[in-house]
């Protein structure tokens, strides 16, 4: 698979201080990261490392206090609130731990949801909604609420979401990590069914068994980026020092 010179996320000494009692937390330290169009990779660390801070400013839910960010060659530093949030419905397709559905609209209508807010006509809105959860096989469950779909399967109506905007990122966040062992795999599957279909992905995890599978690891501690490493699981020559 091939890739575009620019990359979809572009991170320079991006740090965050976060200041708890009147003590400073340094939850980032110039952490540089870049990732390229169409690679799947998983950001891993333990709790307290940093990750959840550093997907917040992937994903536009917060800014840093120094560095340079570029999202899809846009930079996102000197944005609004309100820019952040439409970039964050155009670029960026969320999946979360907790799936994060409305229970009182059918699957069809949580993925159509995000389509609303971007004031697509009608016809187009239904055609990219149902398009998306074929994609992630319910297209038969496109009626259903989600207390009446298992774990996995309002999963899959979360990641049918994300898709429906037609994003130039999937973010997801521990998104097995309300999923049996079973139901966690087929989910994983599908994002590598994704990936091999060219959609970037990047995933925050604390799991090992769950990282093995992205094509490519970043670790992080203590607020920095500690390694880089691809599928042979050995690190890649002059990846650290251009994460």
């Amino acid at each position: 698979m091939q890739t575009k010179e620019k990359a979809v996320i572009r991170m320079q000494d991006i740090t965050k201080t976060y200041y708890v009692g009147g003590e400073e937390v340094h939850a980032l330290d110039h952490v540089s990261l870049s990732i390229e169009d169409g690679e799947f990779v998983a950001i891993i660390g333990p709790s307290g490392s940093g990750k959840s801070t550093l997907m917040n400013i992937i994903g536009c839910l917060d800014v840093a206090d120094r560095g340079e960010y570029l999202l899809d060659g846009q930079p996102i530093q000197q944005y609004s609130q309100d820019e952040l949030a439409r970039i964050r419905n155009r670029k960026i397709g969320f999946v979360f731990q907790n799936f994060n559905l409305l229970p009182r609209m059918t699957a069809f209508e949580n993925v159509e949801l995000p389509l609303i807010y971007q004031r697509l006509p009608g016809n187009e809105r239904k055609r990219r909604t149902m398009e998306a959860l074929e994609r992630v096989g319910l297209e038969n469950r496109a009626m259903h609420k989600p207390m009446e779909l298992s774990g996995g399967q309002q999963q899959r109506v979360a990641v049918a979401r994300a898709l429906a905007t037609q994003p130039s990122l999937l973010l997801a966040d521990e998104p097995t990590g309300n999923l049996d062992s079973k139901t966690g795999e087929e989910i994983m599957r599908l994002f590598c069914e994704l990936n091999d279909a060219g959609k970037t992905i990047v995933l925050i995890t604390h799991s090992e068994k769950v990282a093995m599978q992205a094509k490519r690891r970043v670790r992080i501690m203590d607020g920095r980026v500690e390694s880089s490493s691809a599928e042979s699981g050995e690190p890649q020559p002059g990846e650290e020092e251009t994460l």
